[in-house]
């Protein structure tokens, strides 16, 4: 059910098409022998989005309230490459950033600075750049400088602190950037965004607590990646509850952070309602980053899973190193995303034009 694979753009075959045959003929007979409730799924794309996004909000609610020291080891190890690889994708390739020579000058710059610096001040500046040159109206344009000049004051006010705060901010910034990718037409994506919300009051005023005690999900025999390292990495020198308080919400918040750019938004951005097969997903895939990107991904993620089989808290904090600027280029998102509107309705066209179904 759904599209059929998309017409590649480069020239040649796409290596592993078929490996995802099996795959395809095993959700087609899961729908069908879902009958007319897997019909609607595939056809009404808001409630599908919409039940999907609450089930993540529910699995990491119990994951956070259970495992959370193993969500926050493993889940940058196994998802943290293919997530970078999304926000590649849907944030600059898709949008064709990278063709707006002005924009890479005063934009890219400092986020290049940022990425060296592991601080948020540099990224804030390119935020300004990026509205600098924006495709916007001039009130658009002033009133966003406005508030980014504000988010400057303010964290060079604050110095490390702004860097922490950001630090669990941008897995919302993430959650904000899919409720906008598209216009919506139901009201089922309130649905993950209500549960979301109670799940962050759940785990902050210790309503799961009983969970957490009953699992042992705190204790941890990996050297470098006990409560203690994680809260002062995620709270600094606040008060231990809160700092564990903001350890549980950052463990099940990063879960969904990955749900967005790895299912939520790859859901939202094509334009037809319906799933791709997993072969279109490939096709669409290799047409848009190309081998060499996918290449260099695919050894970045083994390289990082091999590293984390010698030592898993060093390769964590490798990776984290590594993918700190994606975080930021989320932020230069989000003011492009104000000042231009939608990012996904600038390129529905070539997405229809692209498939064949």
């Amino acid at each position: 059910p759904g599209e059929r694979a998309v017409t590649p753009t480069r020239s040649g075959s796409v290596p592993f098409e078929r490996q995802w045959a099996p795959l395809d003929a095993l959700r087609a007979r899961l729908i069908r022998a879902l009958g007319a409730p897997g019909r609607r799924l595939v056809v009404d794309r808001e409630l599908r989005v919409g039940l999907g996004a609450t089930l993540a909000v529910g699995v990491a609610l119990l994951g956070a309230s259970t495992l959370p020291m193993w969500m926050l080891a493993l889940g940058p190890i196994l998802l943290g490459v293919p997530h970078v690889l999304g926000d590649l994708r849907y944030l600059v390739v898709r949008r064709g950033l990278h063709r707006r020579k002005a924009l890479i000058v005063l934009a890219g710059g400092p986020l290049l600075a940022a990425a060296a610096t592991a601080t948020v001040l540099p990224a804030l500046l390119g935020c300004a750049g990026a509205l600098l040159v924006a495709r916007t109206t001039p009130t658009r344009r002033f009133v966003g400088l406005a508030i980014v000049s504000a988010l400057v004051a303010a964290a060079i006010e604050a110095g490390w602190w702004a860097d922490l705060v950001f630090a669990h901010a941008h897995n919302l910034v993430a959650v904000l950037l899919w409720l906008t990718w598209r216009p919506r037409r139901g009201r089922w994506h309130w649905l993950p965004v209500v549960a979301y919300g109670l799940a962050l009051a759940a785990l902050a005023l210790g309503w799961t607590d009983p969970l957490l005690e009953a699992s042992g999900g705190l204790w941890t025999a990996w050297e470098g990646l006990d409560v203690d390292t994680m809260q002062w990495s995620l709270a600094g020198p606040l008060d231990p509850d809160l700092g564990l308080r903001l350890v549980l919400t950052f463990a099940f918040a990063q879960s969904i952070h990955y749900a967005v750019w790895l299912r939520l938004v790859p859901e939202e951005d094509r334009a037809r309602p319906t799933p791709r097969t997993f072969r279109a997903s490939w096709h669409a895939l290799y047409r848009d980053l190309g081998p060499v990107v996918l290449g260099l991904a695919g050894v970045a993620a083994l390289g990082v899973a091999l590293w984390a089989l010698v030592g898993l808290a060093d390769a964590r904090m490798g990776y984290l190193r590594m993918a700190i600027t994606h975080g930021h280029l989320e932020l230069v998102a989000l003011a492009l995303l104000f000042t231009e509107g939608r990012p996904g309705s600038r390129d529905g066209a070539s997405e229809a034009a692209a498939q064949r179904g």
